[in-house]
């Protein structure tokens, strides 16, 4: 098997994450069978009680880890599904070696951070050995940072142990503007550069991160200070969309270099279709509307996940799309939305901003707006429900007022004797049954479904009858019993749904709810 490993310098969040998928995305139109691993170096054992503030949306698995967004970048690049194996934390990776330590697995030795912390790195590099052609490992954080010298030593042990034609490093860097000498500057490219082989890795390639073209003279020039060839210096200019990254890079032969390096030979002719189907929006003068209602609407990385499946489905139907984060807290919430096509209440927790969600939720309810509940915002408008058209005043769920006369959200049993925050929710793959006839089983075209999850607060079933009589009905069920889905009928588009569908979506083969959302937004926008 081959093996690319990603490093960024100077600065975090450059986009290794995505550059590593498009690299992958190419490889895979070439006949490959790619995988991602990402390893990130904070102690966190997972990003599951971190704040989006920290750290964005964290995604969660088909297995149920709970993981960095850049498995969401893999799997919608990729059109992968993504397990615990593709995500590493130092911190899972210190428990693990520490549990073996107790264990007495080490037979007495002293446990240091080499070589057992980097052999456990190693063994989680090669975990899909046999199982893909290629490996992209993404190290996560910057060079230099104390934090990720175990992961960098443990790359450098693992590139020495293969064959010189079995694995590649790739450097992501920054090229900066500086205004007030109106150019680009190398030097920080450089430094960086020099860093990584001070630590004893020598890069075969360089990304450059730009707001600006990189001339040729500055290419000779980073490709002689950080020895590698002219044509191993790749420009990753800022792009529209970053489904047009791989495009990018395969015109500057990005994956001619790479699998010359590797010794590779494509498999099959190489299908562009990829690249043609993502530029569709391009050719639309279709524009709609739609308003995230949400606490984190400064932070749109919380809801990264929503954003992208909005985009790939009216990619999909070739329309344009304005999403505006609004959030939940403004005063004038009620009079911004009124501008909106469709409405979509994310996830969530805790007590803030949840009475601007449910205002948002009836007048969409009212008016007829499309509307789009996932999670606690699928909570939230049973909530809604259950104050105006049950008349159930003070209806709430037990995570909001732990004394409400009316629980229709509630604890389920089993997590209230819990007592870690981390990994206990309900998370990954559950099973729901569809309700013939439903809004629900119209859009997926099946009776049984399976979605990722991740709450730890359910509709309680012992209202359902009651929300059915007003018109707000159950349309799927797990084992039977509790809600997942919840619609109105007589409404353009009112669904609620207690998982994330957002982990489903990827170009080219977009997500019915959303699909349906947004062609309902289409619909009113006319």
């Amino acid at each position: 098997m081959k093996y690319i490993f990603m490093t960024g310098g100077v600065v975090s969040s450059l986009g290794k994450g995505i550059t590593g998928a498009s690299i992958g995305k190419l490889l895979q139109l070439h006949g490959y069978k790619v995988n991602m691993i990402k390893m990130d170096p904070y102690i966190n054992v997972d990003p599951g009680t971190m704040n989006p503030f920290q750290h964005g949306e964290v995604y969660v698995t088909a297995d149920g880890a709970e993981a960095d967004l850049d498995l969401g970048t893999y799997e919608r690049f990729l059109d992968m599904i993504t397990t615990r194996e593709n995500t590493n934390t130092a911190g899972h990776i210190y428990q693990t070696v520490i549990n073996k330590e107790r264990r007495g697995d080490y037979n007495g030795g002293t446990v240091q951070v080499i070589p057992h912390i980097t052999d456990e790195i190693k063994k989680r590099f090669s975990v899909f050995e046999k199982k893909v052609d290629i490996t992209i490992v993404e190290i996560g954080g910057t060079i230099g940072d104390i934090e990720g010298l175990p992961f960098i030593e443990a790359t450098r042990q693992f590139i020495l142990s293969k064959k010189r034609e079995d694995v590649m490093s790739i450097h992501l860097t920054l090229v900066p503007y500086i205004s007030g000498a109106n150019e680009l500057k190398t030097k920080p490219t450089q430094h960086s550069v020099n860093k990584l082989r001070e630590i004893g890795i020598v890069p075969d390639m360089i990304v450059c991160r730009t707001q600006y073209p990189i001339t040729a003279s500055m290419i000779n020039k980073i490709s002689l200070f950080c020895n590698v060839p002219p044509e191993a210096v790749v420009e990753a200019r800022s792009c529209s969309s970053i489904y047009y990254i791989p495009e990018s890079l395969h015109e500057q032969d990005v994956d001619k270099f790479i699998m010359k390096r590797l010794g590779l030979k494509s498999k099959i002719k190489f299908d562009s279709k990829w690249f043609e189907y993502v530029k569709r929006q391009n050719k639309s003068k279709k524009v709609i509307n739609i308003g995230v209602i949400g606490k984190y609407a400064d932070l749109k990385d919380a809801y990264k996940s929503i954003d992208e499946s909005i985009k790939i489905s009216a990619m999909d139907i070739n329309v344009n799309v304005n999403i505006n984060y609004i959030s939940s807290e403004d005063k004038n919430l009620l009079s911004i939305i009124k501008k909106m096509h469709g409405i979509l209440v994310p996830g969530g927790f805790g007590i803030r901003g949840i009475e601007g969600k449910i205002a948002a939720i009836k007048y969409a309810r009212e008016n007829k707006v499309p509307f789009f509940g996932i999670c606690l915002g699928m909570q939230c408008c049973v909530i809604e429900a259950a104050r105006n058209l049950l008349g159930l005043k003070n209806a709430n769920s037990t995570e909001i007022d732990a004394k409400t006369p009316y629980p229709v959200i509630e604890m389920l049993e089993e997590q209230k004797d819990v007592k870690y925050l981390g990994g206990t929710m309900r998370l990954g793959n559950y099973e729901a049954k569809l309700v013939k006839g439903s809004l629900a089983r119209d859009l997926y075209k099946s009776d049984t479904i399976v979605e990722r999850h991740r709450h730890r607060y359910e509709m309680n079933p012992d209202y359902v009858e009651k929300f059915s009589k007003a018109g707000f009905d159950v349309s799927g069920y797990h084992k039977g019993i509790l809600p997942e889905i919840v619609e109105i009928k007589k409404h353009p588009f009112f669904i609620g749904v207690q998982f994330h569908p957002e982990f489903g979506a990827r170009p080219m083969k977009t997500h019915p709810l959303f699909q349906g959302f947004v062609k309902a937004c289409v619909k009113r926008a006319k």
